[in-house]
């Protein structure tokens, strides 16, 4: 069941003092201008489903800082293990082992399929990517990776060579990780040409096909990195077959299959992992976001047979592992199972598709609508046909002014992205499409 946060349960807003204007100010003086944020709010509090800025206003929370927080901000379970592990011990990096370390990896493995049962920690998803970009390489010997037009897997050099959602991510970096080849996503809505409900030609593999016999041998390909639905991209949901398909040329051409689970995975689309609607096994899984609801931690996943290629000392990390993070991912496994939350995610993404499709009915809703679980995409289009991301930013804005957070993304923009915590009440859902739905309806009859 959903765990609900009552009036009386919220933190007080008045923990900092100031204007948010004056908190502006001061974040200008002193933070570096690079950080580009989704809204103008001023947080001073957040609890549950709830964020509470300096001033006091509450705002529904639909992004769950990026899919992080699935369990809402500061779940009691949460933050009683972390306040425990506070208590006991914060940081001995690579000097011991950790028992909590321990139990974190177990507790990450077991939600894995077989034979996938060896974890490395790390601090967040594009430590993550490195590290298996790096473990693919040095384990096959070969160099070549491929990677997905519209896929984003992170910002440090290795994460962005193999990120191709925006090109502003890339520009002015180059010359980046050589022996990267990106190809076609099957992004059917907008990049394939095969009439609805025929055979995805991309899907099929014949892309891939086309890559391995004119610019890059199969036999030099280390491994093949893909998102099981693209995230930034704009929650794009690839076409049954699809994994199935990586899966058979991986196995073919002696690749190994990463499946970059940073976004969609930890039980959001109402499975452990995306890729386990499709029943099939990466060779090695990427974690991070929601696997500490909020704490940074990633992982990297895979089995022993391949992990032990990884020679102790090959690589590392200072603070991957720390025990305050170790005891937030065991919490938040425990939680997600306990409180049958991956049932909830696919019951909140059916009470929000059949609103949004009435939407869609009365002429104003997106042009498409996609997603697994409580993992939601609305693309919107203008009556031309072209990408609308003016409406999604106006959208974004009047249902912030509602007291809704809502993100967007995707190549240009135009999708309107739906994370509610995965412990949101009916109330507080209803409460958020309700501010959605005026939102969306405004922008279309202005429109």
């Amino acid at each position: 069941m959903a765990t609900t946060v009552s009036q009386s349960d919220l933190t007080p807003p008045a923990v900092y003092g100031g204007t948010a204007e004056q908190w502006r100010e001061r974040d200008r003086r002193s933070v570096a201008a690079v950080w580009s944020r989704y809204t103008d709010l001023v947080i001073s509090s957040a609890e549950g489903s709830y964020l509470t800025d300096v001033e006091g206003r509450r705002y529904l929370d639909f992004g769950c800082g990026i899919a992080v927080t699935t369990l809402g901000h500061r779940h009691p379970d949460v933050t009683e293990a972390v306040h425990r592990q506070l208590d006991r011990y914060w940081h001995t990096s690579v000097v011991t082992q950790s028992v909590v370390m321990t139990e974190a990896a177990e507790r990450v493995a077991a939600i894995c399929p077989e034979p996938l049962d060896v974890v490395f920690f790390a601090n967040s998803g594009a430590e993550v990517v490195e590290g298996a970009l790096k473990l693919a390489r040095r384990s096959t010997g070969r160099q070549n990776i491929i990677s997905f037009r519209g896929g984003f897997h992170g910002r440090t050099f290795g994460a962005l060579s193999v990120t191709t959602s925006k090109a502003l991510y890339r520009a002015g970096y180059g010359p980046l990780l050589p022996g990267i080849h990106v190809t076609p996503y099957p992004y059917c809505f907008r990049v394939c040409d095969h009439a609805p409900g025929e055979p995805c030609p991309i899907a099929a593999g014949e892309e891939l096909e086309r890559l391995f016999h004119q610019i890059v041998p199969a036999s030099e390909v280390a491994a093949i990195l893909v998102e099981p639905i693209q995230g930034e991209g704009g929650y794009v949901v690839p076409p049954p077959g699809f994994l199935a398909t990586l899966r058979r040329l991986c196995d073919q051409h002696g690749i190994l299959l990463i499946c970059d689970e940073i976004q969609t995975g930890v039980g959001r689309t109402g499975r452990w992992l995306a890729v386990d609607h499709e029943q099939v096994v990466p060779d090695i899984v990427t974690l991070a976001k929601a696997l500490g609801n909020g704490l940074p931690v990633g992982a990297i996943v895979s089995s022993h047979q391949l992990m032990d290629r990884w020679e102790p000392g090959s690589h590392g990390s200072t603070f991957g592992g720390n025990p305050v993070a170790g005891a937030a991912v065991v919490a938040t496994l425990k939680v997600i199972e306990r409180d049958h939350l991956m049932e909830r995610a696919t019951k909140l993404g059916e009470a929000m598709r059949a609103r949004i499709e009435g939407w869609q009915r009365a002429g104003s809703g997106p042009a498409d609508l996609r997603g697994r679980g409580a993992l939601i995409g609305l693309e919107f289009m203008d009556q031309e046909g072209r990408p609308d991301a003016d409406r999604v930013s106006h959208i974004k804005h009047r249902a912030l002014d509602s007291g809704l957070v809502v993100l967007s993304c995707g190549i240009d923009d135009n999708v309107i992205r739906l994370l509610p915590p995965l412990t949101v009440s009916d109330a507080e859902l209803l409460e958020g499409l309700d501010i959605l739905e005026s939102a969306v309806l405004e922008t279309g009859r202005a429109g």
